[in-house]
């Protein structure tokens, strides 16, 4: 639902390494490789993150649509070089290869494998798991970095907090009048993004414990987003309002199985005035007396903080494999072991921040539009409402 930015990724997790495009940015952008390499770092931290993140360390290329250091206006083009590659030159060269390279296949339940083979009459599943590989989510980071420099040029802020791992839950409340950036330095000080220090030690005793016995454990975080203007998004069409086309960002993740913005899920226990936010006046602008609506109503923001919570699911690699299917013999065995992560919440909120962002800026162009970050400045400080 993407108006006026588009993106695209390409590559493999063990391919040379990974493309992406970003389009329509506004000229003028200042951007640079160290900023987005201070996101993806961000990324690949986490406590029960597995091997690959100790072989990559990952630094993008801006390779198109950067003069300067500010953007041109045209296709801004990103590679991200995966540093594996050098192990798997044979196994995934996109010539044919003389000797014989193993096929995968023993489908993992709970990933892309089986339905990815039916569906494209493949007899190797590496075919399917390598795109639809979490280090995707890399290159939707480094992209991503670039809309949330734009965000912060005018004012916007996201950030985020892990708020349960397992069957660990940190209850404490956001602190108030946090901005989203005083929230990531505080959560990213936490090995798992963790604001209450003994539900921290808690959480990664649940990490330790599921890897001792070869398997995986997920979670809940929360995204929050500030500063935005009344209006982006719009009432008036279905694939116009705010609050699906954040879902459907959010969603394409490939772990994430659930989300709820504002009160949420809770709000079907709830009366409704207990649930709506009531309105007031400081004397020089609308104000609430609450924020259970997280930031949207009726598909367009209310100027106030945009707050998300998502569920990520356990990853489906798992060291000690469930049963499965040989798509070649028919045969029960257990399921293909990858190297793998038995934790990746603390990224997956990274992922979500960066999700939000491209999000945001399509709203924020559609409404104000510019072809100039200038213009776009200028277009908000006539019209925009807060």
């Amino acid at each position: 639902m993407l108006t006026r930015i588009k993106y695209l990724t390409a590559g493999e997790s063990h391919g040379k390494g990974l493309l992406g495009i970003l389009d329509n940015i506004p000229a003028g952008l200042e951007i640079s490789e160290d900023y987005i390499a201070k996101q993806l770092f961000r990324r690949q931290q986490g406590h029960g993150r597995g091997g690959r993140m100790k072989i990559e360390k990952d630094r993008a290329e801006i390779y198109t649509g950067v003069r300067h250091g500010k953007s041109l206006g045209s296709p801004i083009g990103l590679i991200l070089p995966n540093k594996d590659w050098v192990n798997w030159t044979k196994k995934m060269s996109s010539e044919p290869v003389d000797e014989e390279i193993k096929k995968v296949t023993l489908p993992r339940p709970g990933h892309a494998d089986l339905a990815g083979v039916q569906k494209f009459d493949f007899d190797d599943i590496r075919n399917v798991l390598e795109r639809s590989s979490a280090r995707e989510t890399a290159m939707r980071v480094a992209l991503a970095s670039i809309c949330r420099k734009l965000l912060k040029e005018v004012g916007i802020e996201v950030g985020s907090r892990v708020t349960q791992i397992y069957n660990v839950k940190d209850e404490t409340p956001m602190p108030k009048g946090i901005s989203p950036e005083a929230l990531n330095e505080m959560a990213d000080k936490s090995s798992v993004r963790c604001l209450d220090k003994n539900a921290e030690t808690e959480m990664i005793n649940a990490i330790d414990n599921a890897k001792a016995e070869g398997d995986s454990v997920g979670g809940i975080f929360e995204i929050i987003a500030t500063g935005l203007p009344y209006g982006l998004g719009s009432h008036t069409q279905w694939d116009k309002k705010l609050h699906a086309r954040i879902a459907e960002s959010i969603m394409s993740v490939n772990a994430f199985k659930g989300l709820e913005i504002g009160m949420g899920f809770e709000e079907a226990g709830k009366l409704g005035s207990e649930v709506h936010d009531e309105i007031g006046w400081d004397g020089e602008k609308y104000i609430r007396h609450s924020n259970n609506a997280g930031g949207v109503e009726g598909g367009m923001s209310n100027a106030q903080p945009i707050v998300i919570r998502a569920v990520m699911k356990p990853i489906p690699t798992l060291i000690k494999p469930l049963r499965s299917v040989d798509i070649e013999s028919k045969e029960d065995k257990l399921a293909h072991k990858e190297r793998t992560d038995s934790c990746s919440v603390p990224a997956a909120s990274i992922v979500a921040e960066a999700m939000l962002c491209f999000t945001l800026t399509d709203a924020l162009l559609e409404k104000f539009g510019g072809d100039t970050m200038e213009q776009l400045k200028a277009h908000m400080k006539v019209s925009a409402k807060y």
